[in-house]
């Protein structure tokens, strides 16, 4: 009976032992989950790649973010509609989803410390003489519905906003002659003008980022719990260079 007892006490000593250590398994399934939401309709940003695996930068900077402040992260492809009102009713934790951190959106959401910088970028057809969106009055500009390009279009007189569900939309009607123009984030317009090779030589990016803009992480408005453990990662990411590594990777 003393024997059993011993054993009895041994195993429970040994139980508390494996879950204090650090990297156990025990330790890991008590790892904080949180899940985030991303459109991923914006390359190289957040995209589907052809094995149906979600990439892009947003993507592996996350994933950077989650490891460097000790939490999981998964990852849920979520279509841009409605992508907002998801983190307000809890069907996810947060959003990275080229995210401009805007003072409107600020009433209404709160958001990590910005991660990139992207200004808005007017891209044409090769052949065409427009330098400014102001130039394209009397014509139809497009945009993703929602983002800061349709906001832009919006403000400039005599220029008609198409909005579109998906930005590869845009690119594809611009190609077909549909529309005139295209306002997106600086990344967006790079990847699509001069990296895509189905889009070889038929679009430019004319003159230079006409906003200053900044990419953040979306979480529930009062939540600064989870923004001050998103921006821990964030910082330790920027402290290595790893947000160096994936511009490299993703955006050059």
């Amino acid at each position: 009976m003393k024997l059993f007892r011993l054993f009895t006490a041994l195993l429970a000593i040994c139980s508390l032992c494996l879950t204090a250590m650090p990297g156990s398994v025990f330790a890991a399934e008590d790892q904080r989950v949180v899940t985030v939401a991303s459109d991923a309709t914006w390359p190289p940003m957040e995209m589907i790649d052809e094995n149906k695996n979600l990439v892009g930068f947003d993507i592996d900077y996350m994933n950077a973010v989650a490891k460097e402040a000790g939490f999981k992260v998964v990852i849920k492809n979520t279509a841009w509609d409605g992508i907002f009102a998801g983190v307000e009713v809890g069907k996810y934790d947060a959003i990275i989803s080229s995210v401009t951190i805007t003072d409107k959106r600020k009433k209404a959401m709160d958001f990590s410390m910005p991660y990139v910088n992207a200004g808005q970028v007017l891209v044409v057809p090769a052949a065409s003489s427009a330098k400014v969106v102001a130039d394209l009055k009397g014509k139809t500009a497009g945009a993703q519905i929602g983002t800061t390009g349709a906001m832009e279009i919006k403000k400039v007189g005599g220029v008609e906003l198409k909005a579109y569900d998906e930005i590869g939309l845009t690119f594809e009607d611009m190609a077909a002659g549909r529309i005139d123009g295209i306002v997106c984030d600086t990344p967006i317009a790079a990847n699509y003008a001069l990296q895509k090779e189905s889009y070889k030589g038929q679009f430019k990016i004319v003159g230079k980022p006409f906003t200053e803009e900044n990419y953040g992480i979306v979480v529930k408005k009062g939540n600064k719990e989870l923004v001050d453990l998103i921006n821990k990662g964030i910082k330790a990411v920027q402290a290595k260079g790893i947000d160096k590594q994936l511009e490299k990777k993703w955006l050059q």
